[in-house]
């Protein structure tokens, strides 16, 4: 019910509105004089701290009168009236919030009627207000509301402003449960939108861009309570939910303060973005933790307000869980015949919710905080938790002490969670949301809700987590074999799943500390296992994994693995097949969990190459490494074994292949070098150069390939090409062979991390190509496009670092920057200048960082030892990059 104390005459006086309408030249400066004095006020009085509902309320109040105001001078109709809903029906007006409203008319419209709403509609839009509007009989309004949960939605919250009240009342006795939508079947329409809404965000209150309306815990799923309640107890407002015993006390004050505190964040995004805004991105976030009082110039003021943030909104999507749990008990099973199954002494399931079976449970037997999910677990039949099992839950949290962590009793039943063979991640997310979890491990209190400040994480650290959990057991459903190709078949190889688990936990519990997190969180993970009783085998495997947790994506996205070397490290830091398979697996569980969409074909091959050619080696013996020479004669019988399907001559292979050197058939796989050869057979010196493209490369994405006379800037016309077409380059390689034809291979991928697909596109990209290596001696024309503001929130001054690589007669150069269109070209503009060949690129972008590693050569193909040219390419790249 709109609070109709809600007046305030600096805001709007109606008198004085009125003689300021008489002696004005038009009405129109009035109303937008009065508007722009709203918004100063109102700033002025959200910076003095007053209240937010009285912010809200107030300025839903002071848009009334505006529109009142509009009416009266537009609109001559008895027979019409101007209805407030959805938000603004309830009184809840943000700076930048739409004003939905519905003329609601009795009769079909007259053209001298529909002149006169033109006219009110065209003078709201020309005073600047975001108006919503449906023109609606009440038949109109009962057929689409019965058509559309959204309507019927909107309508409940309708408010009339001005005009026929009997007409209005008839609205809403025709839209009414007794009309259309009864309880339950509303009740059902509006948890399926939730859970669809809830997925938009990935099921999680926790991404580092946050919505603040509609992800999970955002105020669409307070308004979302209220709309159940108002539909089945006519409930007006949320605390009335108390009187029905639905809340108690404690429980609405913390779900109002929430309310206020989003509200808050809100209005302050609407403030600082004169738009509506409901997105907490990291554009605004050092701002909007400013207005609550966090000051500092590192990241702790946005770090500690997003805590709070997180753990607000958290808090509220368990009570949305507990309120709707209460409501389907009520709405939905109301009239079934109760079913009561016993579980043990302590619990029972009521009609498919488990419950506890006394208000004591807790007390008595602490132990069943941890049995309950454990009970869950072993009953795929339960669909939750009954709303006054979570409540005593929540209630009894304090019993969680030091003596409970170190009851034996307790520290079997968590093993024996993480041990289950079904739900493991989805109950570690349900013990994190009801409290639990944080708990009973300190160490994972630490990091929520902790923020990770680049734009590779997409959650804090506590939800990245569950989701590299909730990974793991994905690896062994089959609905996830494509997604996932190579983990099943790895999964079944290792001896205990509940390892795996544990390692997953502890791999990033330690971030956030002074120190490197992979060695804190060593013997973080070693502590609990061995507190835990496991075997002391699995105490350090499961330590080794945490430590180890980084190694195995730095060493696929940062080393050349075709270097036989670099396999032979990794695989004796690896040790045996055993550890090989668990890194691998939580590997792909970390790198998929850090941000899914940056998950594609290319990383799937690039690790399970890495893990391929490392089994192989530890399979030989690490006394008995790879020898280079026997190598290269296995790759070049395995590529000709395919390339003898052909019709291609071996004495035209044998040509081919005798100028390329033995570099070539160490970095190309067999299925590679025999794709390769057997178009350059086929292809006559006149045609070169010769562009191909594999729409589906054996080592993931597309694959282009480039065979013609050698010349210096052909990288870095290609990548420009490359750039032009949106694509993304994950790898390149480059052979110049003996007789002075270069072979350059690159990875494509398109922006949404998807293969290149459709023969327009691919001749699109042959065409771009062949553009660019036309004109190699004209000069190149820089790609450049403005930086997105979030890669400008994100400022990484560029640094070109050298190794030198003697084994392989190279030097390897390392170029950390922030991510924009043309890099790799500059790059490649940049080696031109200095004299400098390409041999090979591994590129890796981290959100807004790029760490690109480049294998070069000076123009003899040596390994660089002029410090005058390693300088002149460190400077060249270093003023392209920071001046573009």
């Amino acid at each position: 019910m709109w609070d109709t104390t809600i007046k305030d005459p600096v805001l709007f006086d109606e008198h004085d509105f009125c003689t300021a309408l008489a002696t004005a030249d038009s009405p129109l400066i009035v109303f937008k004089d009065a508007i722009q004095n709203c918004n100063h006020y109102q700033i002025e009085e959200f910076e003095a701290s007053k209240p937010i509902k009285e912010l809200v309320h107030k300025r839903a109040w002071f848009i009334d009168q505006l529109l009142i105001q509009a009416w009266q001078q537009a609109i001559d109709s008895e027979a019409l009236c101007l209805v407030a809903v959805g938000g603004y029906g309830r009184g809840e007006l943000h700076p930048a919030s739409d004003i939905d409203i519905m003329l609601l008319t009795a009769a079909r419209i007259t053209p001298t009627l529909k002149k006169q709403i033109e006219k009110f509609l065209t003078f709201l839009w020309d005073i600047g207000l975001e108006i919503g509007h449906s023109v609606r009989t009440v038949k109109g309004c009962a057929r689409q509301a019965r058509a559309e949960i959204t309507v019927a939605t909107n309508l409940m919250e309708a408010r009339l402003l001005i005009g026929d009240s009997k007409l209005f009342e008839s609205m809403r006795k025709a839209t009414s449960p007794k009309k259309i939508w009864p309880t339950r079947k509303f009740f059902e329409a509006k948890c399926s939108e939730q859970l669809a809404r809830h997925q938009k965000f990935d099921g999680t209150e926790h991404k580092l861009e946050p919505n603040i309306k509609e992800g999970p815990g955002g105020l669409r799923d307070i308004q979302m309570i209220g709309w159940v309640a108002k539909r089945h107890f006519g409930a007006s407002k949320l605390r009335q939910l108390v009187d029905h015993e639905f809340l108690t006390k404690d429980e609405y004050n913390t779900l109002d303060a929430g309310r206020s505190f989003l509200w808050r964040v809100r209005f302050a995004l609407h403030i600082l973005t004169s738009r509506r805004e409901d997105r907490l991105l990291f554009d605004h976030q050092r701002s909007v933790a400013g207005t609550f009082g966090y000051q500092s110039a590192d990241n702790k003021a946005i770090e500690q307000f997003m805590k709070v943030y997180y753990q607000t909104v958290r808090e509220l999507n368990r009570l949305n869980e507990m309120l709707l749990q209460h409501f389907q008990e009520l709405i939905i099973y109301a009239h079934r015949k109760e079913k009561i199954k016993p579980l043990n002494a302590r619990f029972q399931i009521r009609n498919d919710f488990i419950e506890a079976r006394n208000k004591n449970i807790f007390k008595r037997y602490p132990f069943a905080l941890l049995e309950l999910f454990h009970l869950i677990q072993q009953n795929p039949k339960i669909n939750g938790v009954r709303a006054s099992t979570i409540r005593l839950v929540r209630e009894s949290i304090c019993l969680i002490d030091d003596d409970f962590r170190n009851d034996i009793r307790n520290k079997t039943l968590f093993i024996e969670i993480i041990k289950q063979p079904h739900r493991v991640g989805h109950e570690l997310r349900r013990m994190h949301r009801y409290g639990v979890l944080c708990a009973y491990m300190p160490e994972f209190a630490r990091i929520e809700g902790l923020m990770q400040f680049d734009l590779f994480h997409i959650y804090t650290v506590d939800e990245h987590i569950l989701f590299v959990v909730q990974n793991m057991r994905l690896f062994g459903l089959p609905e996830y074999a494509e997604k996932f190709p190579h983990c099943q078949p790895v999964l079944k190889l290792i001896p205990k799943q509940e390892l795996l688990y544990l390692a997953g936990i502890f791999h990033d519990i330690a971030k956030g500390r002074d120190g490197n997190h992979s060695d804190l969180g060593f013997e973080d993970a070693l502590r609990f296992c061995r507190n835990h009783q496991l075997p002391e085998f699995d105490s350090k495997l499961v330590a080794w994994l945490v430590q180890n947790h980084l190694i195995m994506s730095k060493t696929a996205q940062r080393k050349d693995i075709n270097d036989l070397q670099v396999i032979n490290q990794f695989a004796t830091t690896v040790g045996d097949v055993m550890h090989l398979n668990y890194l691998y697996l939580l590997t792909v569980a970390d790198i998929c969990a850090t941000n899914p969409a940056l998950w594609n074909n290319w990383k799937d091959e690039l690790i399970a190459e890495l893990y391929r050619k490392t089994l192989r080696a530890l399979r030989r013996g690490l006394e008995n490494p790879i020898d280079k020479t026997e190598r290269i004669q296995e790759v070049k019988e395995e590529a000709l074994a395919l390339i003898n399907k052909t019709s291609i001559n071996n004495t035209v292979i044998e040509k081919i292949w005798e100028k390329l050197g033995d570099d070539y058939f160490i970095r190309y796989s067999p299925d590679e070098i025999a794709w390769q050869t057997q178009n350059i057979a086929r292809t006559s010196i006149d045609k070169l150069p010769l562009i191909i493209v594999h729409e589906r490369a054996s080592r993931g994405g597309t694959g282009i390939f480039i065979y013609m006379h050698d010349y210096e800037n052909i990288f870095s016309r290609t990548t420009m090409a490359l750039d032009k077409l949106d694509l993304n380059i994950v790898d390149a390689r480059i052979i110049t062979s003996t007789n002075g034809y270069t072979l350059d291979s690159f990875i494509v991928l398109e922006k949404s991390g998807e293969m290149v697909k459709g023969r327009d596109r691919i001749k699109e990209i042959k065409e771009k190509i062949s553009q660019q290596l036309a004109s190699l001696d004209k000069a190149a024309k820089k790609v450049s496009r403005m930086k997105s503001k979030k890669l400008r929130n994100f400022p990484i001054p560029t640094r070109v670092t050298f190794t030198n690589d003697e084994n392989n007669a190279r030097t390897i150069m390392e170029v950390i920057a922030t991510d924009r269109v043309g890099l790799l070209s500059q790059v490649g503009m940049a080696m031109e200048f200095c004299g400098v060949n390409l041999q090979g690129a591994k590129i890796a972008t981290y959100g807004e960082r790029v760490e690109d590693i480049f294998f070069i050569t000076d123009r003899d193909n040596k390994m660089i030892t002029d410090d005058i040219k390693l300088e002149c390419l460190r400077n060249s790249i270093t003023d392209s990059l920071d001046t573009d």
